[in-house]
């Protein structure tokens, strides 16, 4: 007996010598404990009406919960298998589905795009020819984050974004440096029904969903239609948050389109966790996967970062994921953002612990405060008020951007007036990418159309320029795609409008007018 308990003794200072050697803190005996409350305090502090958690460790799931309301005003609680949206979170089932058809022999990660993108054409002609798999899955396109008005809000399919995504001009060399590029993930999502006969959409819900048992999970809001336990989609517009309808964006849908629930992403970690396995089955081998999580260019850190994060060394993209080091630890993770929504999913291989977070409002950070939250308490770390963080960041943001307005105020030049009367800008405007732009008078104002939608009123703000006005005018409820943005009228030498130039968008050339009638 004394024997027995000598060496109980022994294998415990052993082990807390262990711990003691390796500098790493003792993770907590109770780590989810306070939690609802640190919750429930943060979404107040954030006038956030509802989100959903769920943690997976060591293939369990621990902790798959909901928190507040679906729907501001409305009593009707959130839970563990309530859908969001979850944005850019996506781009990982996306490149999981292509892993699937690398283990096919289908495809390769380094097969040109050509290959399987007949008629993909990118501007310049050496990328359109050296342009991989791989590449449209990593960010380093060349492209940067542009062209999002190719999709957001229009009606172009995704076979015609991709056809006038050839006449985008880079930002940078070719795979020389980051840039997000959600039209890139279109196109590797289009070569799923390239290589395999069937949809994206039917693909991802065979392949993906379907064996992992995320049933409610879906690729589309039409699939949202008859749904019970639906998040509504929030912001916040003048000073008071709001529930607003959900815009489809099926046309981009391998970049963002994915609606899930905490209990189902957690299946999805348990598979990223298991290397492939779920519930027993091999569904993808282990090394194939490992390409998704393995670092394919570099992500600019900054001192920023820095100073948020002093044990962050790297930072990088692999295929739908983003890696970084936490406290001596890799994370893989990802966050994701459509109007209305925004979510923050990752995990750390070493310690088997995954960790989803879901909100149902645009105007929050809580989605990232709460992940490193819930890893500093498995980790055993001190606790870090990261919403506070996120709060102040925050704050701090909102004073930046009234000051950039105040300064752009500033430099309107005071009591000019416009060249021409306001039918003078009024007429039809064309741009090979984006499409048709139109500009018309209603009740005595310019309205700027885009693809025949109305984005906004145009308001004078000095000589030739007008600002896009967002609000709610008469009958129309504005995109805010354009908000704030300056659209200059460009005359010609008969001092008629020759174009349109909008603001960090393009030139739209002005269309020629029908020629006049003979009586």
């Amino acid at each position: 007996m004394r024997r027995r308990r000598f060496l109980a003794v022994l294998i415990f200072l052993l082990a807390a010598g262990l711990q003691a050697s390796t500098g790493l803190p003792v993770p907590a005996k109770d780590p989810l404990k306070g939690l609802d409350a640190y919750i429930l305090k943060a979404m107040k502090d954030w006038e956030l009406p509802g989100l959903a958690v769920a943690v997976v460790k060591d293939d369990k799931v621990v902790l798959a919960r909901g928190y507040g309301v679906k729907e501001v005003g409305k009593n009707d609680p959130v839970d563990g298998n309530t859908l969001f949206a979850i944005g850019s979170n996506t781009k990982a089932f996306t490149s999981t589905a292509l892993a699937l058809l690398v283990q096919d022999k289908k495809l390769s990660w380094d097969d040109p795009a050509t290959d399987h993108l007949k008629g993909f054409q990118l501007y310049d002609p050496y990328v359109t020819r050296e342009i991989t798999v791989r590449d449209l899955l990593s960010h380093r396109s060349g492209l940067g984050r542009r062209g999002d008005a190719l999709w957001y809000g229009q009606d172009f399919d995704r076979d015609e974004i991709l056809r006038r995504i050839r006449f985008l001009k880079p930002n940078s060399s070719f795979r020389s440096q980051y840039g997000y590029q959600n039209i890139m993930f279109l196109a590797a999502g289009q070569v799923v029904p390239a290589v395999s006969g069937k949809s994206y959409d039917d693909f991802i819900k065979e392949r993906i969903f379907k064996p992992l048992g995320m049933t409610r999970s879906n690729t589309s809001t039409r699939d949202l239609l008859g749904v019970d336990n639906v998040a509504a989609l929030h912001t916040k517009k003048d000073g008071k948050v709001v529930a607003i309808p959900y815009r489809n964006i099926d046309n981009i849908a391998p970049a963002g389109a994915i609606n899930s629930s905490a209990t189902e992403m957690a299946q999805w970690h348990r598979f990223q966790l298991g290397n492939g396995k779920y519930a027993g089955q091999q569904i993808l081998d282990p090394a194939i996967l490992q390409v998704t999580h393995d670092p394919h260019i570099v992500l600019p850190a900054g001192p920023e970062r820095k100073k948020e994060f002093p044990s962050n060394h790297f930072m990088a993209y692999a295929l739908g994921w983003v890696l970084e080091d936490y406290r001596g630890r890799l994370i893989i993770w990802h966050n994701g953002g459509i109007d209305g929504m925004l979510s923050h999913q990752g995990f750390l291989p070493e310690e088997n612990l995954g960790i989803v977070v879901l909100t149902n409002s645009d105007r929050n950070r809580l989605d990232a405060a709460l992940f490193y939250r819930i890893v500093d308490s498995f980790l055993g770390e001190p606790a870090k008020d990261w919403s506070q963080v996120y709060l102040t960041q925050a704050k701090e943001g909102q004073a930046k951007a009234e000051e950039a307005r105040k300064k752009a105020e500033e430099s309107r030049v005071r009591d000019t007036k416009p060249s021409l009367d306001l039918a003078g800008y009024c007429g039809a405007y064309g741009n090979e990418m984006y499409g048709k732009a139109e500009v018309k008078t209603e009740a005595e104002k310019l309205i700027l159309y885009f693809n025949s939608k109305p984005m906004g009123a145009l308001d004078h703000w000095h000589y030739d320029t007008f600002k896009v006005n967002s609000q709610p005018f008469g009958s129309f409820h504005f995109s805010e795609l354009f908000e704030d943005a300056l659209a200059t009228f460009v005359l010609n030498a008969q001092g008629k409008v020759a174009r349109m130039e909008i603001e960090d968008l393009d030139i739209f050339e002005r269309s020629p007018e029908p020629p006049e009638k003979k009586n």
